[in-house]
C-alpha cells in the first residue's frame, strides 16, 4: 500500500509517501520484517521566517504552510512518480464546491489547492495519513483541512495521527527485524521544544506517561538560554554547536559556571527546565565581558545539566519498569552529546537493554514519521467530515478506556 503522509504541527511543512510491502515494520506476533519504501519526504522549513523574532510565531507559521502545501505536495508526488495530469477535463463543479467549504479558513491554500485538483490526476495512494495533534493549532488545521480536501475529493480513506506517537514509531524505520518480544516494555523518552515526557510503551497504542515537563520542555530551554547568550535561533543547534565538551574536564574554578540540575534527585518521573533558564540569565547578568571562551563553558554547562536531568530519569524509568528498550525521539534527539552519552549510560548501567535512536534526519518534525504511524493505525481510518485539529491531543488513553489497542 501507499501512503500519503502530512505533517504541519508547528513551523515545519512536510510531506511523505511511503510505499509499504507485506507487513512493513513488524507484525503483531513479532518476526522478521520488511517493505518500507520510502517514495519521497519533503520538509519546507520556516527557521529563517520565524529565526528574526527568535521563537515560532503560530499565526505566522499558519500562513507559511498554507503557502507551502501545495508546492511541497507537488513535489513529493513528482520525486514519487506520482504526478499525472488529467487526461480529459471533468465536471468536477459540485465537488469544487465542497473544497472551497473545506477550505473556507485557508483561503490562501484554497486558491493553491483547486487548480491542483483540477489540473492532476488522483495519484495511486491508498491511505492519507495527516498530523491532528498535538502542536500548533492554527498550524495543526491547514494541515488538517488539506487532508479532508484530498480526502474527499479523490475519495481517499485517512487516518488521524498523534504526533508524540509518530517521535516514537520512527525508530522502526531503521530497526525493522527485531521480534516484538525483544522490544517491549520500552521506555520512550520523547524531548522537544514543545514536550519533554517520559513514556511506557507495552506495544504499538499502549502508553502510558510515566512523567513530564511540569514547565518549560527541554528544548524550549535551550532556545531561552540560547537567547540569553545571543546565540540565536533555534537555540538547541547554536547551543550544540558552541558547546565544548572538554570544558567538562578543564579548570571550572577558572570561570566558576555550575547551574542546577532541576528535580534530578526527586523520586517522579517529572521534569523541570524553566529553573535551569532563570539560573543562566542571573549567572549571565553578573558577567560584564562575555568572551567566546565564557559562551562556551556556559553552552557546554547548560547542554550537560539538560542532559543530566534527562538521562537520571530515564535510566531510573527503565530500571523500574524493567524496560527492555529505551526509545528516544523528538526534535533534541537530533543532540549528538544527548545521543551518545544515552548509549554511553545504558552501557555501564542496563547493558542488556537495547536502545532505539533515529536517524538525525527523522529527530526534527517531517511526514515520513507520521506516514510510518499512519501505517501501524491503518485500522483507525476516520470519515473526513470528523477528523479535527487537537493542539493537547495525549498519547495514553482516558482512565475510562482499556490500556492499549488492536492496532
Amino acid at each position: 500500500m501507499k501512503i500519503l503522509a502530512i505533517e504541519t504541527s508547528c513551523d515545519d511543512t512536510g510531506i511523505a509517501i511511503l510505499e509499504v510491502s507485506k507487513t512493513g515494520g513488524f507484525s503483531a506476533q513479532g518476526g522478521p520484517a520488511s517493505g518500507w519504501n520510502v517514495l519521497s519526504n519533503i520538509i519546507s522549513s520556516q527557521i529563517k521566517v520565524h529565526k528574526k523574532y527568535g521563537g515560532v510565531y503560530p499565526m505566522l507559521a499558519k500562513r507559511e504552510h498554507q503557502k507551502n502545501l501545495v508546492p511541497v505536495f507537488k513535489k513529493a508526488l513528482k520525486e514519487a512518480k506520482l504526478l499525472k495530469n488529467q487526461k480529459a477535463k471533468k465536471n468536477q463543479k459540485a465537488k469544487s464546491k465542497n473544497v472551497k467549504s473545506i477550505l473556507e479558513r485557508e483561503p490562501e491554500l484554497y486558491k493553491k489547492t483547486l487548480p491542483f485538483l483540477k489540473k492532476y490526476e488522483k495519484p495511486d495512494v491508498d491511505l492519507i495519513s495527516v498530523t491532528n495533534g498535538p502542536g500548533l493549532e492554527p498550524c495543526l488545521w491547514v494541515g488538517v483541512n488539506f487532508a479532508k480536501a484530498l480526502s474527499y475529493f479523490w475519495n481517499i480513506q485517512i487516518v488521524p495521527v498523534n504526533h508524540i506517537e509518530s517521535h516514537i514509531l520512527v525508530n522502526f524505520m531503521e530497526h525493522k527485524t527485531w521480534n516484538i518480544k525483544q522490544i517491549f516494555p520500552a521506555v520512550c523518552l520523547v524531548v522537544s521544544g514543545g514536550h519533554t515526557q517520559l513514556i511506557l510503551m507495552r506495544g504499538i497504542g499502549k502508553y502510558k506517561i510515566l512523567g513530564e515537563t511540569r514547565d518549560d520542555a527541554a528544548g524550549e530551554c535551550f532556545d531561552k538560554c540560547a537567547k540569553i547568550l545571543g546565540l540565536g535561533y533555534p537555540g538547541g543547534p547554536a547551543i550544540a554547536k558552541l558547546a565544548d565538551t572538554r570544558c567538562l574536564s578543564l579548570d571550572r574554578h577558572r570561570v566558576s559556571i555550575q547551574l542546577p540540575r532541576p528535580m534530578i534527585n526527586t523520586k517522579d518521573y517529572d521534569f523541570s527546565f524553566s529553573g535551569l533558564k532563570t539560573a543562566v540569565l542571573y549567572a549571565d547578568r553578573k558577567i560584564k565581558n562575555k568572551t567566546k571562551k565564557y559562551k562556551e563553558r556556559m553552552a557546554t554547562e547548560v547542554q550537560q545539566a539538560v542532559i543530566d536531568v534527562l538521562l537520571k530519569k530515564t535510566i531510573k524509568a527503565a530500571k523500574d519498569f524493567k524496560a527492555k528498550t529505551i526509545i528516544l525521539g523528538g526534535g533534541v534527539s537530533a543532540n549528538e552529546e544527548l545521543r551518545r552519552q544515552l548509549k554511553q549510560k545504558i552501557q555501564k548501567e542496563i547493558p542488556d537493554t537495547k536502545c532505539l535512536i533515529p536517524d538525525t534526519v527523522l529527530s526534527t518534525d517531517n511526514a515520513l514519521m507520521t506516514a510510518i504511524t499512519g501505517f501501524y493505525h491503518r485500522n483507525k481510518k476516520q470519515a473526513w467530515q470528523k477528523i479535527k485539529a487537537k493542539a493537547n491531543l495525549r498519547i495514553e488513553k482516558k482512565p475510562s478506556e482499556p490500556f492499549g489497542s488492536t492496532a
